[in-house]
């Protein structure tokens, strides 16, 4: 399991940090909201909570609980300017479709066994 950072996002953390005077690293979540399902939480951490997943890039650091890791693995996390908007901008490969006001996303589901079409695999018996 991984998560990344570009150079933007570290600096953008790393500002704050410094901004806020203490701290170790930029928390990272999900929470259920939205029309769509999920969001980000954000929160300056001072700690490593138990279970908790730190993943390094650039020379800032996040930390992430396990639930949300499930949903955030593999994202590459970038800053972005858009118009007057500054905003983390997740490139999430978990992502199956956002909300158009871009606040919410919800997830692909597994794949399960019980998706796989058996019929092709085994010969069939004629009688």
């Amino acid at each position: 399991m991984t998560m990344t950072l570009t150079e933007r996002a570290a600096t953008q953390i790393r500002r704050q940090l410094d901004k806020r005077g203490s701290g170790i690293a930029l928390r990272i979540g999900i929470k259920k909201v939205g029309c769509t399902g999920l969001a980000h939480t954000f929160e300056l951490a001072d700690e490593m909570r138990p279970g908790e997943h730190s993943f390094e890039s650039h020379g800032a650091r996040i930390l992430v609980n396990p639930e949300s890791l499930v949903v955030l693995d593999g994202s590459h996390i970038d800053f972005v300017t858009e118009g007057l908007t500054q905003r983390f901008k997740f490139d999430n490969p978990n992502v199956d479709n956002e909300c158009g006001c871009g606040e919410s996303f919800n997830v692909k589901k597994p794949q399960t066994a019980a998706a796989v079409d058996t019929d092709d695999r085994q010969p069939k018996e004629t009688l």
